[in-house]
Parts: C-alpha cells; sequence; structure tokens
C-alpha cells in the first residue's frame, strides 16, 4: 500500500469525486478531503491510499502538478504523522529568565 498527499484541491471536491479522479491509476482503499473541523468545508488538499505501490507512482508522475478546476495539483507520497503531535507553543529548557551563571 501507498498513501498519497494530494494537495491543490478545489474546494468543493469531495471524498468520491477524490476517488473517481485517482481510480483510474489503479485501486484505491481510500480518498479523503480534509475538511476545516470549524467550518466543515474542505481545506483543499486530501489523502489518497493505493493498494499497489506502482500505481501510486503513476497517479503522482501523471497527476502532479497537472490541474483540476482550474487549481494546480500537487501529488506526492505522503508522509507519515510523527508521534507526539507537538505544537503547544511549549519550549524545553527554559527558566523564567534566571542567571545560570556559577559565582
Amino acid at each position: 500500500m501507498m498513501k498519497l498527499f494530494v494537495g491543490g484541491l478545489p474546494f468543493d471536491c469531495d471524498d468520491q469525486e477524490l476517488k473517481e479522479i485517482f481510480g483510474k491509476y489503479g485501486a484505491v482503499t481510500s480518498a479523503k478531503v480534509i475538511l476545516d473541523r470549524e467550518t466543515g468545508k474542505s481545506r483543499g488538499f486530501g489523502f489518497v491510499e493505493f493498494e499497489d505501490k506502482a500505481a501510486a507512482e503513476t497517479a503522482i508522475s501523471k497527476m502532479n502538478g497537472g490541474e483540476l478546476a482550474g487549481r494546480k495539483l500537487s501529488v506526492r507520497q505522503a508522509e507519515d504523522r510523527k508521534p507526539g503531535g507537538g505544537g503547544g507553543g511549549f519550549r524545553s529548557g527554559g527558566g523564567g529568565g534566571r542567571d545560570r551563571r556559577r559565582f
């Protein structure tokens, strides 16, 4: 299996349309357009998972840089999410501004 990131999607594209668009390159096991949590509207990107790596690579070569409804697509292999999530703005190693020099 191979998962692709698809950026630059038209904002009216849904999961089914995404699956159909990429399905012409091989068996798509899942297709998901990412929605904004607050508005429920598309964020303009999604993920497509192929059963076969060769089909996914063909989809990348054919679709990356192409256009869909006047928007330029960015298609590449999806990166694995890193555990821990990050964010929050916390910096370790602080010290409240105290002077750490020894006297």
